[in-house]
This record gives structure tokens, sequence and C-alpha cells, in this order.
């Protein structure tokens, strides 16, 4: 389906056809006609499905019509992270650029003269407010912000915040909203507490669901089946005759990720990092440098996984097996963006065998195992249903297996390959 057989006004399909957007995402085809109805919605999409647009569109289009209080908030955005809030913001730019509908973005980590603009844009009744949670509870309670007048009340991405803790902040603000709003919830899950969440503050939702969809057609996916000790010796060997451009390379926590830039800068290579440490005027720079190819590989926690809006990622490296299958998409999804085709590789360690198989049985696919090269040794058995019976044998104390001690090494089965 096109924009143009949507109900949009035509200053919104003006914005659009600026943006060189004409066909609707399927979130988008069954979310914004629900919206114009003035229905509470909520919808179970994951990140890269166009949701951003699919809750902006409708409402940039019913503020333009007006009969909306002028100087005062009519909208209001959560988000959970910063860099999400930013790229909403960027997009409401975008989107609203023929219209007279202003907005502003209410984010932490940022200096005095930041908060200051905040508070302006606030007091002065910006249309559209796109908040972290626990920022615009920080302006809320220094007493100038009034949210009586708010009709649109946005949750994006309202899984993540529930899982960063933001739930009773959630609820707080919720206490400043009218009883008459129109309420639209996104979540790329539906746990039981986003299910509490959504009786608690949406009126008799419609509920759009789409499935976990499967990582891109064109997204080449690989796997290095691997001890943990290989790994960097892995990346190594990648980047020995090519330097390294528009990689992102995910780590499971900030204490991996630290290792691991540590570990690649020595290797002299052009590294970045991105995790909860850095407070926000690092992660623009280091996102400003990255996008600019001054900075060629980032090494990130999940926290850039969603809701980061960078089209041309060449490869995507999990250097740790993602948690589950939804993790993994949105890993890997932000390769092969905008047209482009991309590659993720991803090190599975003997411990890691049992999650990774999990993947593949939600991808109903078997990931190609590229061999490991020669210098780093020979490569554990792809064996993950008789790792994990190790594993739960060694719990009584016994040593777990690992990579062999020098001198130690297992007998190379002559002619034996990673399973493909």
């Amino acid at each position: 389906m096109e924009f143009s057989e949507l109900n949009l006004e035509d200053s919104v399909l003006d914005a659009l056809d600026a943006m060189n957007f004409q066909e609707c995402t399927p979130v988008q085809e069954h979310t914004i006609p629900v919206i114009l109805e003035g229905r509470d919605l909520i919808g179970v999409a994951q990140t890269g499905t166009g949701k951003t647009a699919a809750y902006l569109l409708p409402v940039i289009n019913q503020l333009s019509k007006g009969g909306y209080p002028e100087d005062a908030i009519n909208c209001i955005v959560m988000s959970p992270t910063r860099e999400l809030a930013q790229q909403i913001d960027q997009q409401m730019e975008g989107f609203s650029y023929f219209m007279p509908v202003s907005s502003v973005a209410i984010y932490g980590g940022n200096d005095g003269i930041r908060f200051e603009q905040e508070k302006r844009g606030l007091t002065l009744g910006a249309d559209v407010v796109i908040a972290t949670p626990g920022r615009l509870l920080s302006h809320i309670s220094l007493g100038y912000v009034d949210l009586s007048k708010v009709s649109f009340f946005i949750l994006d991405e309202a899984d993540r915040m529930l899982d960063m803790g933001f739930s009773d902040d959630i609820l707080q603000i919720v206490k400043q909203l009218p009883q008459e709003r129109q309420t639209i919830m996104f979540s790329a899950t539906m746990p039981a507490k986003i299910q509490q969440l959504a009786k608690t503050i949406l009126k008799d939702p419609v509920e759009v669901k789409l499935a976990v969809s499967k990582p891109a057609d064109k997204i080449i996916q690989a796997a290095y089946i691997c001890y943990e000790a290989q790994k960097l010796g892995i990346i190594q060997s990648l980047f020995k005759h090519q330097q390294p451009e528009r990689v992102i390379v995910f780590a499971s926590s900030k204490l991996k990720v630290k290792e691991v830039a540590k570990a690649l800068k020595r290797l002299q290579l052009n590294v970045g990092e991105m995790h909860s440490d850095l407070d926000q005027s690092q992660r623009d720079e280091i996102m400003h440098e990255f996008r600019n190819g001054r900075i060629n590989l980032l090494v990130a926690t999940d926290i850039v996984a969603r809701g980061i809006d960078i089209d041309d990622i060449r490869l995507v490296i999990n250097y740790d097996v993602p948690h589950d299958s939804e993790d993994y998409v949105h890993r890997i999804g932000r390769t092969a963006r905008a047209n482009n085709d991309g590659c993720a590789i991803t090190f599975v360690s003997e411990n890691e065998q049992g999650k990774f198989l999990q993947i593949e049985k939600f991808l109903e696919k078997s990931i190609y195992k590229i061999p490991l090269p020669e210098e780093l040794g020979e490569a554990p058995a792809y064996a993950p249903e008789s790792a994990s019976r190790r594993r739960k044998g060694n719990q009584g104390g016994g040593r777990r297996t690992g990579r062999p001690k020098e001198g130690g090494r297992r007998k190379k089965t002559e002619g034996k390959k990673p399973q493909a």
C-alpha cells in the first residue's frame, strides 16, 4: 500500500514525497488507519519495521488540522534511551517540515544550557515532546510542566523501558495526563508485565501484532565455532589484509566491550566503544565519528542494537552469542538496510552452542560455519546438545570443558570440517 492511499493530509504527503517515502511497511499499513480513527493501540513489532513513522505520521496529521490548544503540550512520546529519542526527533523534523507543528527532545546526560533549552520548550508548549522517562520527571518535579492538555501519549519500545526499570516513572507521568487521551504503545515483545501495563493505561485498545520477522534475505549469515580465547584472533584474521569499514561488534556486557575495544586497539584498528558508562556528549561524538568514517569499527552493547539508524553498516560481528533470537534479529538488522547488502558473523564458543542452536531453530535453517584460520589451531566440534549435557553434568563442581591446555590438544580427525 502507498501512503497516498491513506487518509493523510496533503502537507503530510508532501513531506513524505520530499523524503522519498512512498510505500508503507506492514506495521504502518495496519496501524496508521487505527490511530487516525482515534483508537488506543498496542503494536507488537520489532525495530526496523518503520514503527516510528507509524505513530508520528498520524499524530502530526491530526495536529496539522488544528483544533488543539496552542502553547500547550499536545503529545508525549516516551523513549527508553537518549539515542532513540534523538532519532525520533530527527524523523519528527522531516515529517513535519511543511507543517506548523513544533517539537522538543528531552533526554539526560546534557549540560545546563541544554536543560534550559528543554525547559523553554516545555513551558512554551511544544506540540510534541520526545522524552526519556527520568529526564521528563526531573522537569515535572520542578513544577513548570503542564501535561493536562496532552491528547496523545505514546510509549515506544515499552518492553525495553520496563526492562530498564522505568515502570514506576511511566506510571508517575501517566498520573499527570488527562483521562481523555489517545494512548499508543509499541513493543517488540508482549511479556506479562507489558500486558499488565497495557491494561492499566490503555482503553479498549486495538492490537496489531506482527510476528518477529526473520532477518532480511540479503544479510549473509555465518558463524565461527571456536574457543573463547580464539575470538580476538578471528577478528585479527578477518582484517589482516583489509581494513574494517562500517563494522559493529556486539558484546554481551559493558565490561566485555571495554576489554574487546582495548584489545582491538592494540591491533592498530580504528576502534570506538559504545556502552552505558559514557555520558551523552561522549556517545554523540563517537556516533558522529563512526558515521563520518573516522571510526571504522564500533564495539557496543545492545544499546545500539535497537533504535540507532545507520544505513550503511557493512558487517555485524556478534562477539558473544545473543541471549535470544529476538536480540539476534535486532543486532544483525543493523546491516543490509536501505537496500544495501550486509554480512553478519557470530562467534560461538563451547558454552554458547546451546543458545546458538536455539537461534538456528528460530531461523529454521543451519547457519554456515566458516572453518577457523589454520594459525588459530583446531576448533571445538559443533555439538550443542552434548555441550548442554556436559554443562549440566559439571554443575556438581567438576572442571568445565574449555580450551585444551597447551600440549594437550585434542586429536585432529583427518578431513573433518565444521558442519555446514
